[in-house]
Protein backbone atom coordinates (compact mmCIF):
# COMPACT_ATOMS: atom_id res chain seq x y z
CA UNK A 1 0.00 0.00 0.00
CA UNK A 2 1.16 3.48 -0.68
CA UNK A 3 0.97 6.45 1.79
CA UNK A 4 0.35 9.54 0.96
CA UNK A 5 0.70 12.73 3.87
CA UNK A 6 -1.86 15.52 3.79
CA UNK A 7 -0.19 18.93 3.31
CA UNK A 8 -3.07 21.27 2.31
CA UNK A 9 -7.05 20.53 3.31
CA UNK A 10 -8.49 24.04 2.71
CA UNK A 11 -11.78 23.35 1.22
CA UNK A 12 -11.74 20.21 2.61
CA UNK A 13 -11.41 20.22 6.21
CA UNK A 14 -14.12 17.96 7.15
CA UNK A 15 -12.65 15.06 5.00
CA UNK A 16 -8.74 15.62 5.49
CA UNK A 17 -6.58 16.12 8.40
CA UNK A 18 -3.63 17.82 7.45
CA UNK A 19 -0.49 16.57 8.72
CA UNK A 20 -2.36 13.25 8.53
CA UNK A 21 -1.38 9.73 6.70
CA UNK A 22 -4.05 8.27 3.92
CA UNK A 23 -3.42 4.88 2.12
CA UNK A 24 -3.84 5.56 -1.22
CA UNK A 25 -6.19 4.04 -4.02
CA UNK A 26 -4.19 2.88 -7.25
CA UNK A 27 -6.27 4.84 -9.86
CA UNK A 28 -4.44 4.82 -13.57
CA UNK A 29 -7.03 7.29 -14.74
CA UNK A 30 -6.81 9.55 -12.09
CA UNK A 31 -3.37 10.14 -12.26
CA UNK A 32 -3.35 11.28 -15.50
CA UNK A 33 -5.42 14.26 -14.14
CA UNK A 34 -2.96 14.36 -11.54
CA UNK A 35 -5.50 13.27 -9.16
CA UNK A 36 -4.97 10.51 -6.65
CA UNK A 37 -7.85 8.27 -4.68
CA UNK A 38 -7.37 7.95 -0.88
CA UNK A 39 -9.18 6.69 1.93
CA UNK A 40 -10.43 9.62 3.47
CA UNK A 41 -11.87 10.62 7.37
CA UNK A 42 -15.34 9.16 5.72
CA UNK A 43 -13.28 5.65 5.24
CA UNK A 44 -14.01 5.74 1.50
CA UNK A 45 -11.80 6.17 -1.55
CA UNK A 46 -11.80 9.92 -2.52
CA UNK A 47 -10.59 11.11 -5.62
CA UNK A 48 -8.09 14.89 -4.61
CA UNK A 49 -5.80 16.98 -6.21
CA UNK A 50 -2.72 15.34 -5.74
CA UNK A 51 -1.16 18.76 -4.64
CA UNK A 52 -2.59 18.25 -1.39
CA UNK A 53 -0.37 15.28 -0.46
CA UNK A 54 3.47 14.08 -0.34
CA UNK A 55 4.11 10.57 -0.72
CA UNK A 56 5.92 8.86 1.92
CA UNK A 57 7.95 5.34 2.04
CA UNK A 58 7.06 2.74 4.89
CA UNK A 59 8.81 -0.17 5.22
CA UNK A 60 6.51 -3.28 4.48
CA UNK A 61 6.35 -4.09 8.51
CA UNK A 62 5.41 -0.54 9.31
CA UNK A 63 2.76 -0.62 6.55
CA UNK A 64 1.42 -3.92 7.62
CA UNK A 65 0.84 -1.97 11.60
CA UNK A 66 -0.49 1.02 9.55
CA UNK A 67 -3.09 -0.98 7.85
CA UNK A 68 -4.35 -2.84 11.17
CA UNK A 69 -4.47 0.48 12.80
Amino acid sequence: MNWMICINNKGYEASLESRKLYPVIADEKASTHGMIRVIDESGEGYLYDEARFNGISVSSHLDQRLMAA
